[in-house]
């Protein structure tokens, strides 16, 4: 699907952002390993988090759609409870989903039943031995392509119980934190987590909603183990991640953006921040929460934008929109720099080269480095055709660069950008922008 992006008045205007997908995996994988009839509101119900589903479907959870009191999309689910869940009949794949695969290896980690947990040629690419690793020093006999670097992962039928453990996070990665948090309620006593704690906290956000036994001391996160999960209910605020390219659009075409029912999980606004910090006009606005998770309305305003430089403990909490700092920074006055973004390269696609090839599709001048790069602007960008490689933000990003690019920009396999935004299209026509 090749598709032109173009807007010639700018984008603005007000929009709702799709549910949060590291919400969506985390309450599915929870509600099924509850005791008992938990309900989603407002799940994302594409791409990656349908990978989720089909594996707890497959692990015996019962799932089912159902209409909320409201009159929206939710989920009920009949959970298995925490020691419940049945061997497979198949193979569970995980598609392109990365947290699909790390949180349901915590999951499947110490069960006494024979598992293999596989998905696409894209994710089979992704490091695993990051959570494989610990997870064996907890006591779950696990195997795998390059003995566990690499899906497909083997979980042992024989493996034996999950044994406490002190383990230190050598990469702030939300995904195996949760695994091992995952993991750690059916271990046989505490296990504790140092290092790299330093990312997105959903996970211990539901932990402390449903009351798990979780604390902080010294700067180690405990997690104890317990009989059962109980059954909840939640409703999943609107995705920041996503929100960020049409924030980004507006910004870069000068319009005004509000932006209703989002995330604002302190965590996830590290993009927020850096766009506050390079002039930005962001107005925040908390109008209630569920699960822990608070949410509510940004207002984006025009103004005129310089670059800045980030990295350290600021790039965990604005990962995923690193490749849109890059779209900002050619029309920031000055240069924006980053640096310790190496992760971007262990994406979907490896993202710090792929911004570079969006950039210069477009006659746009990035200097990369090993982990992270440099953008001087202002630039004068032309119309062009992007390629995203299958990657569905580097092909969002594409996109909204057409809203300051008077001839707009044309994005070749857009289709990828539904695995979690699956009306972006139709959000980018109600703001003003045209698809053809």
């Amino acid at each position: 699907m090749n598709i032109c992006f173009h807007s010639p008045r700018g984008l603005g205007g007000r929009m709702v952002a799709p549910p949060d997908k590291s919400i969506t995996h985390r309450a599915l994988m929870l509600a099924g390993l509850a005791s008992g009839t938990s309900r989603i509101g407002n799940p994302l119900n594409t791409g990656d988090c349908i990978s989720t589903r089909r594996c707890l479907e497959r692990l015996g959870v019962g799932i089912r759609e159902i209409e909320t009191c409201e009159g929206s999309f939710g989920l009920q689910i009949e959970g298995c409870g925490l020691r419940g869940l049945r061997e497979p009949q198949d193979l569970l794949d995980a598609g392109n989903s990365g947290t699909t695969a790390r949180l349901l290896s915590g999951i499947l980690a110490g069960r006494r039943m024979f598992t293999v947990l596989s998905g696409d040629d894209s994710l089979r690419a992704r490091p695993m031995l990051r959570v494989v690793q610990p997870l064996r020093a907890m006591g779950a006999a696990i195997d795998g392509r390059e003995h566990g670097r690499y899906l497909p992962l083997v979980f042992a039928s024989d493996s034996g119980p999950l044994l406490s453990a002190d383990i230190e996070l050598e990469v702030a990665s939300a995904q195996v934190k949760s695994a091992l948090m995952f993991a750690a309620l059916r271990a046989e006593s505490t296990v504790r987590l140092g290092g790299a704690l330093a990312s997105r906290d959903h996970t211990e956000r539901i932990f402390d909603h449903l009351g798990l036994p979780m604390w902080w001391r010294h700067g180690r996160l405990n997690v104890d183990p317990v009989e059962e999960v109980p059954a909840f209910q939640i409703d999943v605020p609107g995705d920041l991640s996503s929100a960020a390219f049409f924030l980004t659009a507006a910004l870069i075409s000068g319009g005004q953006l509000t932006v209703e029912q989002c995330g604002l999980n302190p965590t996830r606004l590290g993009f927020v921040h850096v766009l506050q910090r390079m002039g930005a006009e962001i107005r925040l606005e908390q109008c209630g929460s569920s699960g822990g998770e608070p949410s509510g309305r940004l207002h984006v305003s025009p103004a005129t934008l310089r670059g800045v430089e980030i990295g350290g403990d600021m790039i965990p909490s604005c990962i995923d929109e690193i490749p849109l700092l890059a779209v900002v920074g050619c029309f920031a006055n000055g240069a924006t720099i980053v640096r310790g973004a190496g992760e971007l390269r262990l994406k979907e696609s490896d993202r710090l080269a792929a911004v570079a090839r969006l950039l210069k599709s477009v006659g746009g001048a990035i200097e990369l480095s090993e982990d992270g790069f440099t953008v001087e602007g202002p630039q004068s960008l032309y119309a062009g055709r992007v390629d995203p490689g299958g990657d569905h933000r580097i092909a969002m990003a594409a996109a909204v660069l057409g809203a300051a690019i008077p001839e707009g920009v044309a994005v070749s396999g857009f289709e990828c950008a539904e695995v979690s935004f699956p009306d972006f299209l139709a959000t980018f026509r109600a703001l003003g922008g045209e698809v053809s």
